[in-house]
């Protein structure tokens, strides 16, 4: 099982702002993440109390941050840094994730890729309910290992 500490080792972000809690599959063309964290009083995207919808589109770029992290691992590489730098096509169904019982999952997979970026696309459910969508670029930064 890929785990938190696991996927805290694959990309930058650490302690609470790594939002997702294991990896529940995972090949080159897509990877599913999964967290109960959303349900943190202490988390650090909330604000007033509460966590808005729109914190799900990091959800989906950390997604994919942890896709490019297994992907470079199982090549014998690290993942390159990146910065995200659009975000289109953007749906949220519902309002806010902090009322959300039990887990959200997403699945993202790559849309495009180049030596200097990558766009994808994700999809994030709770209880089997779509409750967000949307494709995110990212600009990597740095030499490729």
């Amino acid at each position: 099982m890929i785990g938190h500490a696991d996927i805290q080792a694959l990309i930058p972000h650490q302690g609470a702002m790594c939002l997702w809690d294991e990896v529940v599959a995972w090949d080159d063309a897509r990877v599913r993440v999964r967290t109960h964290g959303h349900r943190d009083p202490a988390h650090p995207l909330r604000s007033g109390g509460r966590l808005h919808a729109v914190h799900l589109c990091e959800y989906g770029a950390q997604a994919m941050a942890v896709h490019g992290g297994l992907r470079a691992r199982a090549g014998a590489s690290v993942a390159r840094a990146g910065m995200l730098v659009a975000l289109r096509g953007i749906q949220l169904y519902v309002a806010r994730i902090d009322d959300l019982a039990g887990a959200i999952e997403c699945e993202a997979q790559p849309l495009a890729e180049s030596e200097h970026s990558q766009q994808y696309a994700f999809r994030i459910t709770h209880a089997g309910a779509l409750i967000a969508e949307g494709r995110a670029a990212v600009m990597l930064h740095g030499d490729t290992a």
